[in-house]
């Protein structure tokens, strides 16, 4: 990583602003053209993933964009083929799915845990091109990033949620025992990368060791990989009510006194 310094909130949210309107017109011209938007994202544990599924969703109908972040599949999904749980959570027309984690987690962390059998591993690496493949030439518009971290700034971030009570949720036994594996974490991301970094699934590796500027990058991305998006919104006018608006009775809570602890 570079000495540049990181990115401060404000800078960050004045950079973020325009690209929060450009989102919102993707999201219009998925509608209105009816596409199918998935984005993946992988990564290591702390690399920053759900605060950029949150900067793409923010500004957009949560009706229409939808993040999926699966738990540990039930003793039925298990015997399911691997791909099938993941594919009942494919968009329709006219709507943006987010991954937290794909099914990816074959070859990352169910490979490095000893989750999965090295046979189910190489069944996955030879499969996943043929299934991304299909979502494609389906129309789906898919899009596979990895957001880098290193280990130092993963061993801040991790000390960071011990720290903290209201991240320490995000901490389980699974991360503490994945900081002893980074390298073989390395080996299944490169094995990975190796077999499914496909012409028509590609993958793109953003650099989040600044999550804020890693966040605007991989939006920029999104929205440069794009065709033209524009389509005018809709003219929508409000009619004149007719009437003088109606005053409600309603009681009002008094606000509550703060208190010390």
């Amino acid at each position: 990583m570079s000495d540049r310094k990181k990115l401060k909130g404000k800078e960050f949210e004045e950079l973020y602003a325009p690209l929060e309107q450009e989102l919102v017109a993707m999201a219009r011209w998925v509608v209105a053209k009816g596409k199918r938007i998935v984005v993946v994202f992988e990564g290591r544990d702390t690399s920053g993933k759900g605060g950029a599924i949150r900067a793409i969703a923010s500004p957009l109908n949560p009706r229409q964009c939808r993040t999926v972040a699966l738990p540990k599949p039930s003793d039925a999904e298990k015997g399911q083929w691997y791909f099938q749980r993941y594919a009942a959570h494919l968009p329709t027309a006219g709507e943006i799915v987010l991954f937290d984690r794909s099914w990816y987690n074959r070859a990352g962390v169910e490979k490095v845990m000893g989750f999965a059998t090295p046979e189910q591993v190489d069944s996955f690496l030879l499969q996943a091109p043929a299934f991304e493949k299909q979502l494609t030439d389906d129309g789906i518009l898919l899009f596979k990033y990895w957001l880098c971290t290193d280990q130092e700034q993963q061993e801040k971030r991790f000390a960071e949620r011990l720290e903290d009570p209201l991240k320490r949720w995000k901490l389980s036994p699974i991360d503490v025992t994945a900081r002893e594996k980074y390298a073989d974490y390395t080996k299944a991301r490169e094995a990975m990368l190796k077999s499914t970094h496909t012409n028509h699934a590609p993958w793109t590796l953003i650099d989040f060791n600044d999550q804020k500027l890693g966040r605007l990058t991989l939006i920029r991305d999104l929205l440069n990989r794009l065709p033209d998006t524009h389509v005018e919104p809709p003219v929508i006018e409000l009619p004149p009510l007719g009437h003088a608006p109606l005053k409600e009775k309603y009681s009002v809570l008094k606000p509550i006194k703060p208190f010390k602890a």
